[in-house]
């Protein structure tokens, strides 16, 4: 009876584990909360098509003079005026504490407005790439820690290394808050063609030195958040944290597999 009695509170036990970690799968989608918003599924596909929309005007003229950036980034207007991507999901980065966050907004065509918020002692970054692999030559901009001071560098990512580059990219705001980097820009987003097409997102964190060239200054990136195929031009794309997902399902696969197996020897205790 007792090693009856210790298998059914174990079964119970990691029962109970396996529901919250489903339920914690469920809220994977990182889309920022709107008021009034429908609540989407956790790996849904936008709603709507992608956004087909011919370049109305021509590329932003480069400056990364970066100027104070005045209050912090917040996420007002996700889902409804700019699409947002964050880890955790729905955080405000806003609020001081561990926040990945990227915003962007439409301008006109294949120009961009971008919010970009997260912790490190180094630098922040955000990748754009055209197609579901990173590190392919991907447009990646990044917001360093200077002693208290943002720097803002547009580089190409590829196989891990970030290059130096002139990219389309202006109106620069950044401030630096303990660990929390901040900043703002417009951007030309990459596209592969002549259409603002559906990009791959990434948000990453790495080491800065300043007293290096810029190239060396810059250590491999660390991607703290990965996401799926969106659509930029859509506010209402669901966007949903790749690494965090593929974490979580795994844990709830091996879990499954606890309970099944707890569940066999139980009846061959009977």
């Amino acid at each position: 009876m007792d090693n009856r009695l210790v298998l059914t509170v174990l079964f119970v036990t990691l029962s109970w584990i396996s529901s919250g970690t489903y339920a914690q799968t469920t809220a994977l989608v990182t889309t920022a909360p709107v008021t009034g918003a429908a609540t989407a599924a956790p790996n849904a596909t936008a709603t709507a098509a992608p956004t087909a929309v011919a370049t109305a005007a021509p590329p932003l003229v480069t400056n990364i003079t970066v100027v104070p950036l005045p209050a912090a980034i917040n996420n007002t207007g996700c889902g409804s005026q700019q699409l947002c991507a964050s880890e955790p999901s729905e955080c405000n980065p806003s609020v001081a504490g561990s926040c990945f966050f990227l915003s962007a907004k439409q301008q006109s065509g294949n120009n961009f407005d971008f919010g970009l918020s997260g912790e490190s002692a180094g630098y922040i970054s955000a990748t754009l790439s055209t197609d579901s692999t990173l590190g392919g030559n991907d447009s990646t901009y990044v917001c360093a820690n200077n002693n208290g001071v943002v720097n803002f560098f547009s580089t190409f990512l590829n196989n891990g290394v970030l290059t130096v580059t002139d990219l389309p990219v202006n109106s620069v705001r950044g401030r630096v808050s303990g660990r929390t980097i901040q900043c703002t820009f417009a951007a030309t987003i990459p596209t592969a063609n002549t259409r603002a097409s559906p990009l791959t997102l990434s948000v990453g964190t790495g080491a800065f030195n300043s007293a290096l060239t810029a190239n060396r200054a810059l250590g491999a990136p660390s991607a703290q958040l990965r996401s799926n195929i969106a659509d930029l031009g859509n506010p209402k794309t669901n966007v949903t944290n790749l690494i965090t997902s593929n974490t979580i399902t795994l844990q709830q696969s091996l879990t499954q597999v606890l309970l099944i197996t707890i569940g066999l020897l139980g009846l061959a205790a009977l």
